[in-house]
């Protein structure tokens, strides 16, 4: 990042911290309604809460659960397609974009995306449940036990985060490469035009945020209890509504105040203690247990999963009878993954600006889930291994109380009281950077946020804490997780539809923006042979503007006193013949601005299709000739042009004349004009 974007980012968040984000009272307003009307009938009518949930998820399994089962598969195949193809080397960003993070931080940060409290939870309550109750196969057989570790995996696992890689490509690509609110409603707008920023822009927003914060509740609820638990087998506070309820104050109070007083950092620096910790409680697992027989299972797990995988994704069990099987495992995760989509394709498109959509999809789909299929496969195949040694008892407890059993399992092991410690406080700590993390999402898909780079205000986001909170407690009383999950299976459903909307919008988007470049004619590295401008050229004149090597006061210089007067009286010519332009600075968010960092001219700017016509200055290296440097200076300045989606050209235009400036400008946008004749060509051949 140059020195300018750099202040230029400082500059926006000062601003916006003067000037804080408007709310979308519409969808504030309809998901707070909704949301506290299911918490207050939780709480007054908690029979009829129950029942009735029941009645709606089971509707819902048996109408949708095929549709459920479908879409995920798609979304995987459709993401896995997309860095394959061509579409592969966009940049989530502009084209002159690198990446803010590098890789091994952005690698950090996915992992430690793939942690979270209701992985210790699953990782030992599936595989023994699988085990002893599984979908179709003979209970506590051999293939049960290779089975139950790769149902659990396959839950887990690829499929869940391609729906987080859709969600993060289609909102870092709309964001960060074509300068849209980085909102769910822009991924629509390749669909539905302008109408995105009304009612149903609104709605989309909606069931965004209604499904973000019951899959939010779910995994409080569960976190919750884990705490419970621990806090019962390390200080002996009992398991109980009244001990989770005060837990819930504590966590919420602490996420309210990490909202009002700015204590991001000390949250953030837990978190990454949160993911060492993690990895020491199973290191300790592995070396304290059944080592070499974890490390072959382990072997088997990877075998196994691949061998079972391609048929579990499309597993219905249309010819077996599995009872609530499907929707108490298979439809549950899958709603859950898709109600948590929006919270982290955020936290995935904030963190991803300028890497490749091929370079995001690998990373997704296989850093998380390296350490999820670890962790699944210590945990899982020590409880299978302490069930299969003779100990039943250890499974049965298991199944009826899922929460314990990840204690329980520690407790077969040496210094128990210590690990239990250290395993309470990371699921106490993912409970609270959770919670406080969820809000600040929720804060942001209820208001209109200026950039990219913008929060929600505070006290939005204390008000989304609160809630989530009240709700967690209520289904808690409602029915404990099995109710929680119930409503997350219901609650996916509306926003699963918009995944669908999503994935259309953005491979439409990514088409025509491979249309443009294929409508665009290779040009031989910027000549301007063929152009007037070039006549008054002569040979010696272009060898020396070849072979000049500008310092940056030489290229404000030029753009002050030759491009940005150019490229006015090209816009000021465009506004004479009707059509609207402007030029001038822009900021690396795409704004208008006197200190940004390139120079722009846009035309059509409202158009769904806008000419934009970049010229970025860029630092390089000076070229040796024969082993020489040419000048006493390592670095020079490159004027680079870019055009629309920051699709790079590949050329310098530093000391072109105003002639030449003028054709190469047209020039590109005469193909542009022509790629405009070819949309209309495209769509009228599919009406």
């Amino acid at each position: 990042m140059t020195l300018q974007a750099k202040q230029s980012n400082e500059d926006a968040a000062g601003r916006s911290k003067k000037n804080l984000p408007p709310v979308n009272k519409r969808v504030f307003i309809a998901a707070a309604v909704g949301t506290l009307a299911i918490t207050l009938w939780a709480f007054l009518a908690p029979v009829n809460a129950q029942a009735v949930l029941g009645a709606v998820v089971g509707w819902t399994s048996d109408w949708f659960g095929w549709f459920y089962v479908l879409l995920v598969a798609i979304v995987l195949v459709f993401v896995i397609y997309l860095a394959a193809s061509r579409y592969g080397s966009t940049k989530l960003g502009p084209e002159h974009s690198k990446p803010e993070f590098g890789l091994l931080s952005w690698a950090s940060m996915l992992f430690a995306a793939g942690i979270s409290t209701d992985l210790m939870f699953f990782a030992v309550a599936e595989p023994v449940t699988q085990y002893l109750q599984p979908p179709s196969t003979e209970p506590g057989t051999v293939d049960a036990a290779r089975e139950a570790t790769v149902w659990t995996l396959f839950h887990y696992g690829l499929s869940g985060w391609g729906l987080y890689a859709l969600m993060g490509i289609a909102l870092a690509y709309f964001a960060y490469r074509m300068n849209m609110p980085l909102a769910i409603r822009s991924a629509l707008a390749p669909l539905f035009g302008k109408r995105v920023q009304g009612t149903l822009g609104d709605t989309v927003d909606f069931a965004a945020l209604l499904g973000t914060i019951f899959g939010v509740a779910t995994s409080l609820g569960i976190g919750v209890v884990m705490v419970n638990v621990g806090l019962n087998v390390v200080f002996g506070l009992p398991v109980s509504v009244a001990s989770q309820v005060a837990i819930v104050v504590i966590g919420v109070g602490v996420a309210t105040l990490s909202a009002v007083s700015g204590v991001d950092k000390g949250i953030k620096f837990l978190s990454l203690l949160n993911v060492f910790a993690a990895i020491a409680l199973s290191i300790w697992v592995l070396v304290a247990g059944n080592t070499q027989f974890l490390l072959n299972a382990f072997v088997l797990n990877v075998t196994d999963f691949v061998r079972l995988f391609p048929n579990m994704v499309g597993q219905t069990f249309a010819f077996e009878d599995t009872g609530t099987w499907m929707t108490d495992w298979t439809l549950f995760f899958w709603a859950w993954w898709i109600a948590w989509a929006s919270f982290v394709g955020l936290f995935l498109a904030r963190i991803s600006r300028g890497r490749t959509i091929r370079q995001f999809v690998i990373g997704t789909l296989t850093i998380p889930f390296i350490y999820i299929f670890m962790w699944i496969s210590i945990y899982g195949n020590s409880a299978l291994d302490i069930i299969r040694s003779g100990n039943l008892e250890f499974g049965e407890q298991t199944m009826l109380n899922p929460e314990g059993g990840f204690y329980e399992l520690l407790a077969q092991y040496p210094a128990f009281t210590v690990v239990a410690a250290l395993a309470t406080l990371t699921a106490l700590l993912f409970y609270v950077t959770s919670a406080d993390s969820a809000a600040l999402v929720m804060a942001n898909l209820s208001s209109f946020l200026p950039t990219p780079q913008d929060d929600g205000r505070a006290g939005l986001r204390i008000f989304w804490a609160v809630l989530t909170g009240a709700l967690t407690v209520a289904m808690l009383i409602v029915g404990g997780i099995g109710a929680l999950q119930s409503a997350t299976v219901i609650m996916g459903l509306p926003f699963a539809f918009v995944i669908i909307l999503v994935m259309i919008g953005l491979y439409r988007a990514l088409r025509v923006e491979g249309n443009r470049v294929d409508s665009v004619e290779q040009s031989l590295s910027g000549s301007l042979a063929r152009r007037s401008g070039r006549g008054s050229e002569t040979w010696k004149k272009q060898l020396s503007r070849v072979l000049a090597f500008p310092s940056g006061s030489k290229v404000r210089d030029y753009e002050q006193n030759v491009l940005l007067p150019t490229m006015q009286e090209i816009a000021e010519e465009m506004r004479s013949r009707g059509i609207s332009a402007r030029c001038g600075r822009v900021d690396s968010e795409g704004r208008f601005d006197e200190n940004g960092d390139l120079v722009e001219l846009e035309v059509d700017g409202e158009g769904q299709y806008p000419f934009r016509y970049q010229v970025w200055p860029h630092k390089v290296s000076v070229p040796s000739f024969g082993g020489r440097v040419p000048r006493g200076t390592e670095d020079y300045y490159r004027m680079e042009v870019y055009l629309d989606g920051g699709a790079g050209q590949g050329y310098d235009i530093m000391g072109y004349t105003k002639d030449q400036l003028i054709d190469d400008v047209l020039d590109k946008y005469e193909r542009h004009v022509e790629f405009l004749h070819m949309q209309e060509n495209i769509a009228g051949g599919t009406e």
